[in-house]
């Protein structure tokens, strides 16, 4: 199958550091190209894939110092993949909603993986418009909002199965691992690591958005002897940070669309505490893979309780749930059968068929 896969120009495929949808967009590209199929990427120069890359801007906007404005960036994007539409199979697009009008007028299948929230108010008219256009959700919770939305499945996310290692043995730290911003809550880890008398080390970006809350709300929370702040980290220091926590907190506060992190802390056999918001119960097992909690009081009575988990069972559940190769088999179950219904709609009838 020819596969266009078509990324957010904000970071490289994948991403120098943070960058959720970049990095399972390099996933699900290269676990498609060890199944066969032939993929073009559609991403910035900086990328590094097996894939035919199609490089829009010489490198990541957010990375670039000259703060270039991404609109014109995608929209050259999105000109340049129908441009080349009938080189394809099936055109995925990872760019919210741009493309639209132009695939909706496309003879290629296309469809497109939301990563974000969808609870914004402009969404709902939006998918009421183009209620043709096929979408896929990355858990069952995230696609509540919009339930008119033309949804054609759900594709949890995955990793390669070797890029974390099992870690039997932690150490005596807790870890937070993500972005500061208010909805991730790093001020509820801060809370449950110091009444469990435990080190907390936080692994997290800070965007210029939330440099303010950053300053004013987190950073007097970090003068404290059992609290660490490392800033961002990539894949390979991921591994040990993350593979020798006891537990990772994810004290979330908003509608979380997948939680890409969860299933990091899984390949490494690492639990999480988990607050029960968005898709949390659909990623998370309770009780075998961490534990979902209500409340900071729940969540330091399951941070003070956690070596009960055996990790050696939630590095199972990874490789049962989360591998890239099981969401490149979805994804490939999907186009598959967006070809099948194209291939079934009657062909327009010609001219003297339509004179009576």
């Amino acid at each position: 199958m020819r596969i266009a896969q078509v990324a957010p120009l904000f970071e490289s495929v994948p991403p120098k550091a943070y960058g959720g949808t970049e990095r399972v967009v390099s996933y699900l590209t290269e676990a498609l190209i060890a199944l066969g199929h032939d993929v073009t990427l559609f991403a910035s120069g900086d990328s590094v894939t097996s894939a035919e890359l199609v490089p829009i801007v010489e490198r990541s906007l957010r990375l670039d110092p000259r703060r270039p404005d991404w609109l014109p960036w995608h929209t050259m994007m999105v000109d340049e993949v129908f441009r080349r539409a009938d080189q394809f199979d099936v055109i995925h697009f990872h760019v919210d909603f741009l493309h639209y009008p132009l695939a909706r007028r496309s003879t290629t299948p296309c469809v497109t993986t939301f990563h974000g929230r969808l609870d914004l108010p402009d969404l709902a008219p939006l998918h009421r418009h183009f209620h043709d256009m096929p979408v896929v959700s990355i858990s069952n919770h995230q696609r509540r909002p919009l339930p008119h939305a033309h949804w054609i499945g759900t594709v949890y996310h995955g990793l390669p199965g070797s890029l974390y290692r099992f870690h039997d043995e932690p150490e005596d730290y807790f870890a937070f691992v993500g972005r500061i911003s208010p909805e991730k809550r790093v001020d509820r880890a801060i809370e449950i690591a110091k009444a469990c008398g435990t080190r907390l080390r936080i692994a997290a970006k800070v965007d210029e958005a939330d440099r303010r809350y950053f300053e004013h709300e987190i950073r007097p929370l970090l003068d404290h002897p059992l609290i660490e702040f490392v800033g961002e980290i990539d894949d390979a220091q991921k591994n040990d940070f993350i593979g020798k926590a006891r537990a990772l907190l994810f004290p979330i506060d908003w509608p979380e669309p997948f939680g890409l992190v969860m299933i990091e802390a899984f390949a490494c056999g690492t639990p999480v505490i988990a607050f029960r918001h968005g898709s949390v119960p659909e990623v998370m097992t309770d009780g075998v893979t961490g534990w979902i909690v209500d409340d900071v009081k729940a969540a330091i009575a399951a941070a003070r309780c956690v070596g009960e988990l055996d990790r050696r069972r939630i590095r199972a559940e990874f490789e049962r749930r989360f591998t890239s190769d099981t969401m490149a088999a979805r994804y490939v179950d999907l186009y598959q059968s967006l070809l099948d219904s194209r291939s079934q709609r009657p062909s327009a009838p010609r001219a003297a068929e339509m004179v009576d």
